[in-house]
């Protein structure tokens, strides 16, 4: 209950919030100063049977990483009856998508008993999975160049040997910062590895690689002339061979 002024009182009157309603009564005179308002203190509801089971309420705990929708999950309780209610712990069974974590922490408890880890091993294990949990987390949606290299290499008609160098060359440039779209990293290496094989007239008869390997820019190429690891020195000495 407050204090609020009452146009029909004509003074300030004690007042009272109908939740329910979302009204504000004046307790004098009944008048509704303020409708349809919005309570933003917290919900505190009890869902509370005569079952025995627990008691959920509408405000949870914290989020949590470990779990697969971060613990935001609602459940809502079934039937009364012994049957329906096994049903229903079987089918939360079936249906978790936390259970393969849940397997997995357990296997590292039984690890811990038979190995004799201590409480500061099992930590250390858990930050490491909770890491690992965050960085692919981060990483979900990134675009790499090794995505377009293998479509790029098919569509050229490269030989597996050609592929596979490209590969290597593309997982080194990911050590070194260059800050090109994955698609023109990857067209430079391609142009790369093609001018460093004996079959050069694949690039010809395919404008698009072309195209691409002009937005790489001339920085692109020579930071990525260090992930082929000097195979272009190597050929010019075999020139001076022949």
């Amino acid at each position: 209950m407050g204090d609020l002024y009452c146009p029909e009182c004509k003074k300030s009157t004690e007042v009272v919030l109908d939740h329910a309603a979302g009204d504000t009564v004046c307790s004098e005179c009944g008048l509704v100063l303020e409708a349809h308002s919005v309570d933003e203190t917290s919900e505190w509801r009890n869902f509370s049977n005569d079952t025995g089971d627990n008691d959920p309420v509408r405000v949870g705990g914290p989020t949590n990483p470990l779990l697969a929708d971060g613990g935001l999950s609602t459940i809502i309780s079934g039937a009364n009856a012994k049957a329906d209610v096994s049903l229903g712990r079987w089918h939360n069974l079936g249906s978790n998508p936390d259970r393969s974590l849940i397997q997995a922490f357990k296997s590292i408890e039984i690890c811990s008993v038979a190995n004799g880890a201590t409480r500061k091993d099992i930590g250390r294990a858990r930050e490491f999975i909770v890491k690992q949990l965050e960085l692919e987390m981060g990483e979900m949606g990134t675009i790499h160049a090794g995505d377009f290299l293998r479509r790029f290499c098919s569509h050229l008609g490269m030989s597996n040997q050609a592929v596979k160098a490209a590969q290597e060359a593309v997982q080194k440039s990911e050590e070194i910062d260059i800050r090109r779209s994955p698609i023109s990293v990857a067209a430079v290496v391609i142009y790369m590895i093609t001018q460093l094989s004996e079959d050069k007239k694949l690039l010809k008869d395919h404008n698009f690689i072309l195209s691409t390997f002009t937005l790489g820019s001339r920085m692109t190429k020579e930071k990525l002339e260090v992930c082929i690891g000097g195979v272009k020195k190597k050929k010019k000495k075999k020139k001076k061979r022949i």
